[in-house]
């Protein structure tokens, strides 16, 4: 593999005629209604058309939609990533960009991992001596009821409605 994730091969196979939206989506593992979708989105050029209608691509589609999947794997929403290309087609460098967000939200994960840890340290404590204690009677669980605990999940966002 390459610098770009797919075969070497596969790039020679990229002819001057073009490629068909098959040949890209068999390439680069991507859905064809996802290269359509990523194509109503911005996120992809609109490629030359046949006579017939038939979309060819260039291989450079290749190396777009490898750049889509290591966004997002980097944790990029779409429309973040449409921003990113919308600078690169301006002429700008994204890069600076995109290493802020990443700063940015790798201190919101380690803020996470943070509260996470004192959260399994409270659990840990709850439970412990729950083991302790045995039954206790409540008015629905005395376990629970008779719990100090100081962190927990953020249930604001999972409500049922």
């Amino acid at each position: 593999m390459n610098r770009s994730g797919f075969k070497h091969e596969d790039e020679i196979a990229v002819s001057s005629a073009g490629l068909k939206i098959g040949e890209v989506s068999r390439l680069s593992g991507v859905g064809i209604e996802t290269i359509r979708f990523y194509e109503r989105g911005g996120l992809l050029d609109r490629p030359a058309r046949t006579y017939s209608g038939y979309r060819i691509y260039d291989g450079s589609v290749l190396e777009r939609l490898d750049f889509i999947r290591k966004a997002q794997l980097l944790g990029f929403a779409l429309q973040e990533i449409r921003e990113l290309i919308d600078h690169k087609r301006k002429g700008e460098n994204p890069c600076a960009d995109v290493r802020s967000v990443v700063r940015s939200r790798l201190t919101e994960l380690n803020a996470r991992i943070e509260q996470m840890l004192a959260y399994r340290d409270e659990l840990a404590s709850a439970l412990e001596d729950w083991e302790e204690k045995g039954e206790t009677e409540g008015h629905v669980c005395g376990l629970i009821e008779g719990t100090e605990i100081e962190h927990g999940i953020d249930r604001s966002r999972h409500l049922i409605k």
